[in-house]
């Protein structure tokens, strides 16, 4: 069983086993993509720098929720993604301390700039290579492990919310 937050209520929903091929790459992450792509390294930083500044603070509505169920472990430093499901479309929102983390905040704010709003097939859609081709010639290959287990967690989120939106 896997958690989804549902209009503020936990919904479980079970675990799809089965996930289709994987769709064509949505225009909002290509976007993305293609920006990092063109960029040098140091533009590369200072976007990041940027982005960390846009990642929005976690709703008061999850505030007293027990996040235990949302920590990516795989991170250096806590982080907790909670998915919110709102008519068909998905949201995330992350809890974790963006003065410690600014690279981490940064690619969530990406990250959730292009999926949330979407349906999860376009979180789904997220490139195997994503983090790499942000991550590329910066020299923060030791995020690198943790941020691709927070596009992993993103993508079973929309996996198990994706049967809800048919």
């Amino acid at each position: 069983m896997r958690l989804v937050i549902q209009s503020a209520k936990v919904n479980y929903i079970p675990h799809m086993e089965n996930a289709s091929a994987a769709p064509s790459i949505p225009p909002s992450i290509d976007r993305v993509l293609k920006l990092f792509r063109s960029m040098g390294r140091e533009e590369k930083m200072q976007a990041l720098v940027q982005y960390s500044k846009k990642l929005e603070p976690l709703p008061e509505r999850f505030r007293d929720l027990n996040r235990g169920a949302f920590t990516v472990p795989e991170c250096m430093t806590r982080v907790d993604i909670i998915p919110e499901m709102r008519d068909g479309r998905l949201y995330f929102y992350a809890d974790l301390n963006v003065r410690e983390s600014p690279t981490i905040a940064a690619v969530l704010a990406i990250i959730f700039a292009a999926v949330n709003g979407q349906p999860p097939s376009t979180t789904l859609a997220i490139p195997s290579d994503f983090v790499r081709i942000l991550m590329e010639s910066i020299g923060l290959g030791a995020r690198e492990p943790g941020l691709n287990a927070m596009i992993t967690r993103l993508k079973r989120y929309a996996r198990d919310a994706g049967p809800q939106t048919a």
